[in-house]
């Protein structure tokens, strides 16, 4: 379990850097940033803690279940866009 948060968090590190030299983000945007920084140690924590307390079929059929409601979303933000 700890290897596949080790996979995300160094795959979403590797991200950072070329997403800061695109965006450049304003001093809003990084004050933003600095204020969001302690929600990621309580996520984490929260996310654990969930992740032993929950029921493993009910969570993945939650995901699947938003999956389909993000995929259904997609698809009719596209086909309106294509038809107007």
């Amino acid at each position: 379990m700890v290897g596949v948060a080790m996979f995300f968090t160094v795959g979403n590190l590797l991200k950072a850097a070329p997403w800061l030299l695109l965006v450049q983000p304003s001093g809003q945007i990084w004050a933003l940033m600095a204020i969001c920084l302690p929600a990621i140690p309580a996520g984490i924590w929260l996310g654990w803690r969930l992740h032993g307390a929950l029921d493993q079929r009910q969570v993945y059929r939650a995901c699947y279940g938003l999956l389909v409601v993000t995929a259904l979303k997609l698809l009719w933000d596209g086909a309106s866009g294509f038809l107007s």
